[in-house]
């Protein structure tokens, strides 16, 4: 199922939380401080629900800090039912919000729905940690920023991070991105990964790795 971070200084409704979303089959990893959950941890859940009345830091200001690292579904658990609240919560981007008191049963069914809403729109798009392709418009994002790739660079990146990890030489790449026989074409394919490259040393990314005497491959 999915992995879920839950985040409440009330031991009582963590435990709460973790019992019901365990029951659906979810792994629910608790802490009671947003202070100490791990920053490298964070791009592996997916979905997070926050409360908002938290001692160290709330969870508005949490949620901006961690919404650039985290691309999944954030739900915030508030005893605060004011408009502009609920406005504001929203806006430092969380996708939903549960009042206090609330029944299990609803924060169970809304847990799935935003997991299901993620599974359909991932299924249009592929996500490697910092790296996000959109498939329907056919770009390339760092840290939610597009990248400016030419056609020809873009598909090499999807045909290549559609399969992730398997090594393809550069005749079987040109094949596949221009449907024409790939025989003597090797230096085509090599400068569109320069280019690629190049485009992406600013952001501090290369998913792109030669296997010497082989080709390219997606890590």
């Amino acid at each position: 199922m999915a992995d879920i971070l839950v985040v409440d200084d009330e031991r009582s409704i963590l435990e709460l939380v973790k019992n019901g979303l365990q029951k659906d089959g979810h792994t629910v990893t608790a802490y009671t401080s947003a202070a100490n959950v791990p920053t490298d941890m964070l791009s592996r859940f997916n979905l997070i629900i926050l409360d908002i009345m938290m001692p160290d830091i709330d969870g508005f200001s949490y949620c901006s800090k961690i919404r650039s690292l985290a691309d999944c579904p954030i739900l915030f658990l508030t005893a605060k039912t004011a408009e502009n609240d609920i406005t504001f919560g929203l806006g430092s981007g969380a996708d939903d919000y549960l009042t206090k008191p609330f029944r299990i049963a609803e924060l169970r069914a809304r847990v799935g729905a935003h997991l299901r809403r993620e599974r359909r729109e991932r299924h249009a798009s592929l996500t490697f940690d910092r790296i996000k392709i959109n498939l329907s418009s056919k770009e390339l994002y760092v840290d939610n920023m597009p990248v400016p790739l030419t056609k020809s660079e873009y598909l090499i990146c999807e045909y290549l991070a559609r399969n992730k990890g398997q090594v393809f030489s550069k005749e079987q790449i040109y094949e596949a991105i221009f449907s024409i026989d790939g025989r003597g074409d090797d230096s085509t394919i090599s400068t569109h990964v320069k280019n690629i490259r190049a485009k992406l040393s600013s952001s501090d990314i290369q998913p792109i790795s030669t296997v010497w005497g082989i080709g390219y491959k997606w890590e």
